[in-house]
């Protein structure tokens, strides 16, 4: 059995009593997983458990909302594969490339979206709001730039911090920087709000 797709996001259509609480431990509940395994067991043991635990919240995502995520796929896959590199040669390096790796596609992915002429935040947040096409340009050009200041801060803290540190950083650091560079975003979002 399929879901229904919603038309004009190439995603399927959010459920009608879909919770954000869900979603947000569905997206977190890896991440503190990693860090809770990591302060008791070490970086090997919490990268096993965080790559069970993004296969765990996969299936969940489609399960209680009916649809695949797609940047916490993409994510998901880019973990099993340096997850699996950093197990089998017991190396913390691929996992701590993980979040630059997964950043920079994102990043590269909307600026090529844009230069087709396709903004590729509105497949990915079409439901959410409805902005005209330049406001959709000018919020994918901005997401683009962010995605990469997240992948050049990850490599300043990998490279200069302590793993504990850098574990911190991924799960305490990362989501309110986001969180503020998405609320900064508010008057763009009314500003080209598209109105019926």
């Amino acid at each position: 059995m399929t879901s229904e797709l919603k038309p004009g996001t190439g995603q399927d259509a959010p459920s009608k009593d879909e919770n954000p609480l869900i979603k947000l431990a569905l997206e977190m509940g890896p991440l503190v997983l990693f860090f809770v395994t990591n302060a008791k067991a070490g970086i090997f043991a919490a990268t096993a458990v965080f790559m069970g635990a993004v296969v765990i919240s996969l299936g969940l995502s489609r399960v209680l909302l009916k649809q695949w995520p797609i940047m916490p796929l993409v994510s998901a896959v880019v973990v099993l594969i340096f997850g699996g590199l950093t197990l089998y040669w017991e190396n913390e390096l691929f996992i701590k490339l993980k979040p630059t790796i997964v950043n920079t596609l994102f990043g590269i992915a909307l600026l090529i979206g844009l230069a087709f002429g396709k903004p590729l935040l509105s497949l990915v947040m079409g439901s959410v709001f409805s902005l005209t096409d330049e406001g959709w340009k000018k919020l994918t050009f901005r997401w683009a730039l962010f995605f990469f200041v997240l992948a050049f801060l990850n490599e300043i803290v990998w490279r200069t911090q302590s793993n504990d540190f850098w574990v911190n950083f991924k799960v305490f650091g990362i989501m309110p920087i986001t969180i503020i560079f998405a609320l900064a975003q508010t008057p763009l979002l009314k500003k080209y709000e598209k109105t019926d």
